[in-house]
């Protein structure tokens, strides 16, 4: 990987679901024209947010009318992968966009060593984690992270969350979870394959954050940024004119 490269790291924001998209995908074309440097951003979702991956159906994934219920934000990824659900309070989510070709042109590769950041992050807590193909973070068998990832035009795009608390009862209530009715043996289930980082460590979710910083950053030259005016108004016309549109939601 060419540390040469310098970075701009913006901090953690909150933004709702299509602005949060439609940035990681205003900053891929800035950073491709050479109008945007390399970015590592960190970022919440407020309302709450289920986001399905690309190549999904919106009505099979999601339970809509639960979503609507409980103002639940339903957003379609240009990244592949399965139907995620984003919590304000339990999670924290991050974006890699940079120049393709300074990552491993293998996949699994390339993920390893972007989650190995949240790998070190994370024993930085004391948290022994360790990187499971394809893109998924285990903490003593369970998942902690999962991280889904997009190459067009010369730039990689990886974007994925890391869980600080859990919220099954909501998360299978807004996801079509194999459609049956929500029971104790499903809920005991998930926490036998899913944890979070309040299970392992007293560390609040700023700290948290602090820690992935610190390990995001380590061995870069990096600087402290925000979005340009540029930026800004492109992630609003995608936002408004892509992310919140029937045609993208309902594409497949």
């Amino acid at each position: 990987m060419n540390l040469d490269l310098k970075w701009r790291v913006v901090g953690l924001e909150t933004h709702d679901a299509y602005m949060n998209m439609a940035l990681d995908e205003a900053v891929s074309e800035g950073v491709r024209a050479g109008s945007s440097l390399p970015t590592i951003r960190f970022y919440n979702w407020k309302p709450n947010a289920v986001s399905i991956g690309y190549f999904q159906g919106l009505r099979d994934e999601v339970n809509l009318d639960v979503c609507r219920e409980l103002n639940v934000d339903c957003i379609r990824r240009w990244t592949g992968g399965g139907a995620v659900y984003h919590d304000f309070e339990g999670e924290i989510t991050y974006s890699v966009i940079a120049p393709a070709n300074i990552f491993p042109k293998n996949i699994i590769e390339s993920y390893r060593l972007i989650c190995g950041w949240l790998v070190r992050g994370l024993e930085s807590l004391g948290i022994e984690a360790g990187f499971k193909p394809v893109n998924d973070i285990l903490v003593k068998g369970k998942k902690i992270s999962g991280s889904a990832q997009t190459r067009r035009g010369g730039i990689l795009l990886q974007h994925g969350t890391l869980l600080y608390g859990l919220d099954l009862n909501t998360m299978f209530s807004v996801l079509n979870v194999s459609r049956q009715k929500i029971t104790d043996k499903m809920i005991e289930s998930a926490q036998e394959r899913v944890t979070c980082v309040s299970k392992h460590s007293d560390a609040g979710k700023m700290e948290v954050y602090e820690a992935l910083i610190r390990a995001f950053t380590e061995g870069k030259d990096y600087e402290y940024g925000t979005w340009s005016m540029d930026e800004l108004a492109r992630a609003k016309e995608l936002a408004e004119g892509k992310y919140r549109s029937d045609e993208w939601m309902y594409l497949r």
